[in-house]
């Protein structure tokens, strides 16, 4: 009965731990990048890629700071989102180097991209990878300079 009652306490744990989880492990993310791509181009927002992991604690900070936070404003008005999950650092670090993000500097890591997907801005120093000793306030000012940032002229 015991071992029963364990079981379940730890289903239940782990189902909610995944319902709350903030990146999906199963997503394909460059047909989710291509998707926010489009959706850039049709209200001509940059796209705001969210290197991260459902591991990483301040990656959930961040989150939860974009989503009801003082920056969920700021990222609504200026930017198209999308985040991808690194798991482990096993994986899309493809997508992370081909943007110019180092992950070895610390999650979560952010690029910044034109409609057209050309790179306008990313983390080089581990801006963001700790998050939860930011606070919200750094957190808006960071985002605040990035969406000010403006792609070079060609």
């Amino acid at each position: 009965m015991l071992k029963t009652f364990i079981w379940v306490l730890l289903s239940v744990a782990l189902s909610a731990n995944a319902a709350t989880a903030p990146y999906d492990e199963s997503a394909n993310a460059p047909a989710q990048i291509q998707a926010s791509l489009q959706e850039a181009k049709a209200t001509n927002k940059p796209v705001l890629v969210v290197f991260g992991a459902n591991w990483c604690g301040d990656c959930k900070v961040l989150d939860m700071s974009f989503k009801t936070g003082p920056s969920a404003p700021l990222i609504q008005q200026h930017f198209t989102w999308v985040k991808v999950n690194v798991g482990k650092f096993d994986r899309n670090l493809d997508i992370a180097e081909a943007y110019g993000v180092p992950l070895k500097k610390g999650i979560p890591a952010i690029a910044v991209l034109s409609p057209a997907g050309k790179v306008i801005y990313a983390t080089k120093s581990g801006e963001l990878a700790d998050a939860r000793n930011m606070g919200d306030t750094a957190i808006f000012d960071f985002l605040a300079k990035v969406a000010s940032t403006k792609p070079a002229t060609p």
